[in-house]
């Protein structure tokens, strides 16, 4: 005896095809009835474990379908994170870059400003130096043009027979 509703629908086609004709009908046939109340009892004793087992298929892709658009869902929320999170990184990164150019910017104006003031610093010491050397210079020749003035008056013989002059300072002072 068949198992599957569809093979048992296959017989009951077979029987009606192969069934003789009415005489003056090629509409109508003769079939056994018997046989044809068997197979549709076996037609309808099946259905429902094949509806059942089709229910469960059914069910079961429903559950999968759920399940694999739940996933979907998860991985899109966390693609959506992840690109938040780079976007908010490289917002983190351009904001860092921009203020590390400013500091830059910054440091270097600033590095300009004491080259300037520590040359216009050296520039200025430099030439007070060379104004003090220069005055130091013409005292020093003052000094030397006294000493030759005060020498030149009073040369003394020193021992040995060389005559040398001698600088008088108590001279130069009240003089």
């Amino acid at each position: 005896m068949a198992t599957g509703v569809e093979e048992l629908v296959d017989m009951l086609f077979a029987m009606i095809d192969e069934a003789k004709s009415v005489p003056l009908s090629s509409e109508k046939c003769i079939i056994e009835r018997d046989k044809a109340l068997d197979l549709l009892d076996d037609i309808k004793a099946q259905f429902p474990v094949e509806l059942g087992e089709a229910k469960k298929l059914i069910s079961a892709r429903a559950d999968y379908i759920a399940s694999a658009k739940r996933e979907a869902e998860l991985i899109r929320k966390q693609a959506e994170e992840k690109a938040r999170q780079l976007l908010a990184e490289d917002e983190i990164l351009s904001q860092a870059k921009q203020k590390s150019n400013e500091m830059v910017k910054v440091a270097e104006e600033r590095s300009r400003a004491l080259r300037r003031a520590a040359n216009e610093y050296c520039e200025d010491t430099l030439k007070r130096t060379e104004e003090a050397v220069g005055e130091a210079l013409d005292e020093l020749k003052r000094s030397r043009a006294r000493f030759r003035a005060a020498i030149s008056g009073t040369q003394q013989p020193q021992s040995g027979g060389q005559t040398g002059r001698v600088y008088d300072a108590e001279a130069e002072e009240n003089g």
